[in-house]
């Protein structure tokens, strides 16, 4: 077993002191965001079923169930981090043909 500690515990560590306690009211507080973040609501979505079967096989090529690569989009489309690597590769070759740099 290794007694080292690893560079983030030792900031933690050289930190400690000053470190304040924080209220149990606040405290709950964190808490109760924190739960709330991480809860999942049942949904019924109906898709066209060749996207769902698109869908299914770009999950199983990524090894994830189906429902989780659609809650990613979902979530990354919501948060506006969705991006289309089409569009990226667009504004490369933009990028490229016309010299900038």
């Amino acid at each position: 077993m290794k007694n080292e500690l690893d560079p983030s515990e030792k900031i933690i560590e050289e930190e400690a002191l000053s470190y304040k306690k924080v209220s149990d009211l606040k405290k709950k507080k964190i808490e109760t965001i924190i739960e709330n973040s991480s809860k999942k609501k049942v949904i019924t979505l109906r898709l066209n079923e060749n996207d769902l079967e698109r869908i299914k096989s770009i999950a199983e090529s990524e090894g994830i169930p189906y429902q989780t690569l659609i809650s990613s989009v979902m979530h990354k489309y919501v948060k506006n981090r969705l991006v289309d690597k089409n569009e990226i590769f667009k504004v490369s070759e933009l990028i490229n043909t016309n010299g900038w740099k």
